[in-house]
């Protein structure tokens, strides 16, 4: 992340060093001590190209106090100078101006390195010595617009680096973010493929009841570790996935069978009582597989619906039912068609006698 953004401020650096160098050549009849500027402009060349040389070779160079200490130098300089390089009265008068555009490289590599406050400070004091400048040259600051200039100059400053800093701030903690879900992605991929199969196996050749329990245990709770990714485990929660994973493990204590909770990433954002009403009505499913269909597996799998909104399926492996003979009983009609339906979503039933049972629940 560093390198790319310092990447994208060498740019910068070289656009706005451009641009310097061709109001130099514009307004060159206007200069009163042009070896001055000349002198000034090299130096920022030479900045310039040794951080471009950094960046090539080691750019972490660039978020050092010294290198940054030399830009934001030469920029101060090219900002003091700027009325005595001009002759009186052309100064700050027009955009003209030395110090214009190149020193915002130097706050904005401090927002890099230092973050918002000492980027927005290195951003005052830039401004600030502009208005030093402006001020030793009288005809610069004998209108109200151009005293507003000044003062939008220091304000630009400041804005500048404090924002870069801030940006700064959010994609290093994204990075990290992003670095840490792939390398729990990794790791779950790799313990999917081997200890939880084998833990799994484990349970199933169990004659020990106790150690056939403790592997479950361990199991779910490793589980739980890789795809939940938080300790909330109340239907009200904000969490989806933590919900169903809790209302899974206290089936599995209940009814002694297996259930895997499968949730897309790119779920929609629910409220806490979509969440709840969800939760419920998928935890009475799971009841109504372990007490009535005697399941062994249950698959709950949870993504986005073309509407914009959440599928939910609870599946399982039982005995089933026939639907046109048997009738919905208050579990079904009020503990997850109930709580549903009062979310604004719907349910149905899928289910055939000897080939287990389906609900399927959306929700807006």
């Amino acid at each position: 992340m560093e390198r790319s953004v310092l990447q994208g401020l060498a740019a910068f650096r070289w656009a706005a060093w451009l641009w310097m160098t061709t109001v130099l050549l514009v307004a060159r009849r206007d200069l009163a001590r042009p070896s001055l500027a000349v002198g000034l402009v090299a130096l920022a060349l030479a900045v310039t190209v040794a951080d471009t040389f950094l960046l090539r070779y080691d750019y972490r160079a660039l978020l050092r106090p010294g290198p940054l200490a030399l830009e934001l130098a030469i920029g101060a300089s090219l900002i003091l100078v700027d009325g005595w390089a001009y002759a009186p009265g052309h100064a700050f008068s027009t955009s003209e101006s030395l110090g214009s555009v190149w020193p915002l490289a130097g706050v904005l590599a401090a927002g890099l390195a230092a973050g918002p406050v000492m980027a927005a400070l290195a951003g005052v004091s830039l401004g600030l010595l502009r208005v030093g400048a402006a001020m030793a040259n009288a005809a610069a600051i004998d209108t109200g617009a151009r005293v507003l200039s000044l003062t939008s100059t220091v304000v630009f400053y400041a804005m500048g680096g404090a924002v870069a800093g801030y940006l700064a701030r959010l994609l290093r903690r994204a990075e990290r973010e992003i670095s840490a879900s792939r390398a729990r992605e990794e790791v779950a991929r790799t313990l999917h493929d081997g200890v939880l199969q084998t833990l799994a196996v484990v349970e199933r050749r169990a004659d020990d009841p106790a150690l056939a329990r403790l592997v479950r245990e361990q199991e779910r709770e490793l589980r739980e570790y890789l795809f939940g990714g938080t300790d909330d485990r109340t239907a009200g929660g904000g969490d989806l996935g933590s919900a169903l994973r809790a209302a899974a493990a206290r089936y599995e204590e209940s009814f002694g069978g297996r259930v895997q909770v499968l949730v897309a990433d790119d779920l929609p954002p629910l409220a806490g009582r979509s969440v709840a009403a969800l939760t419920g009505a998928a935890g009475e499913a799971l009841v109504n597989a372990g007490r009535h269909g005697g399941a062994g597996k249950v698959t709950v799998y949870v993504e986005p619906d073309e509407a914009g909104g959440v599928f939910c399926s609870v599946k399982d492996d039982g005995v089933g039912f026939d639907p046109a003979i048997v009738a919905e009983g208050v579990g079904l009609s009020r503990s997850i068609r109930g709580r549903v339906e009062e979310a604004g979503g719907r349910v149905e039933v899928r289910a055939s006698l000897g080939e287990g049972a389906e609900v399927v629940l959306w929700l807006p």
